[in-house]
């Protein structure tokens, strides 16, 4: 029988744990997908790109981003739910959208707590209502005692059907007593579009339309979040005007269910540097998007949360995508 000496009993041993070291590449070792569900220029669009572009540079690979819209923001992580792996290489924008849409159909097509592994907590949005400059509604009461006078016919639009937004125009409306007619798009840019030609009344979504209330072609009549927006000091919140409603939509990171513990690790620590970074707290800035990190394990229970609300909210306001 050979016989194994102490010093190669210590080199076989030496061996052996390095052995599954070197079987195990270091991630990420090439480069990483972002899909962000809404078009290019939108806000959410920049601040993750810019996220992605800092977090790139901490993971020693490229994060590339990704747009891919449709069904009201919710074709993007349906896509990286039910397609790609989950080894921490296809990851996408979780928003509210995601978290509601599946009770809005009969057969709901994900489930948005198992489906998906929830990496991080990031920021929301500044919403609000606005209008065409030359358009004879100069504040929100004006607007208001308008719809009252003419049930339907002003219309607003936003960025699809059972979003935030959206969900908070039918909120108000009960609250008001007065019916709007809903005009939804792929985005807010294109709200803004479709009120700067005339096309709708006003567009009620994220700030795409603040730089042009800010040049003068459009007027803001309320912005939704729960202290005047630093930009619009003479805008109203909705609280002000007599709604008791904060909306600013919080959004994170998730990939597909299953992602190793270590990998999402790795992808949190990297996309909490670029958050805090300088240049993504600029672009946070640019749109007014305030700040809403959650590590990991808070961001989960979030979503858990939230999910059940999102459900009671549908119930309660009876919306359905099955006509």
């Amino acid at each position: 029988m050979t016989q194994l000496t102490r010093r190669g009993a210590l080199a076989f041993g030496a061996a052996a744990l390095a052995t599954p070291a070197l079987a195990q590449p270091r991630f990420p070792d090439r480069p990483i997908r972002l899909v962000i569900p809404w078009p290019a220029g939108t806000s959410s669009d920049a601040q993750l790109r810019s996220l992605a572009e800092l977090a790139g540079k901490a993971l020693g690979q490229p994060v590339v981003a990704e747009n891919r819209t449709g069904a009201g923001g919710t074709l993007g992580p349906m896509t990286v739910a039910q397609q790609a792996r989950p080894d921490g290489y296809s990851l996408t924008q979780m928003h509210l959208s995601v978290l509601r849409r599946p009770w809005m159909m009969r057969t709901p097509q994900w489930d948005p707590v198992r489906d998906f592994t929830h990496i991080i907590g990031l920021t929301g949005w500044l919403f609000g209502t606005a209008i065409k400059a030359d358009s004879p509604l100069q504040s929100w009461a004006d607007m208001i005692a308008y719809a009252k006078r003419n049930p339907g016919k002003l219309t607003y639009s936003t960025s699809g059907i059972g979003t935030s937004n959206h969900l908070a125009m039918e909120t108000l409306q009960e609250q008001a007593g007065i019916e709007l007619t809903h005009v939804p798009f792929r985005g807010a840019n294109e709200g803004v579009t479709a009120v700067l030609a005339g096309q709708v009344d006003m567009v009620c979504d994220s700030s795409a339309w603040a730089p042009f209330v800010e040049s003068g072609q459009m007027r803001a009549l309320s912005v939704w979040t729960a202290e005047r927006a630093s930009r619009f000091p003479n805008v109203p919140t909705l609280k002000e005007l007599g709604h008791d409603m904060e909306v600013t939509s919080p959004y994170g990171i998730s990939g597909p269910k299953g992602m190793d513990a270590g990998v999402v690790r790795v992808l949190h620590d990297a996309l909490k540097a670029a958050l805090f970074d300088a240049e993504n707290a600029r672009v946070r800035g640019q749109f007014d998007m305030p700040l809403v990190y959650y590590n990991t394990e808070d961001y989960r229970r979030f979503v858990v949360e939230r999910v059940e609300y999102e459900k009671a909210m549908v119930r309660r306001l009876n919306l359905s995508l099955d006509g």
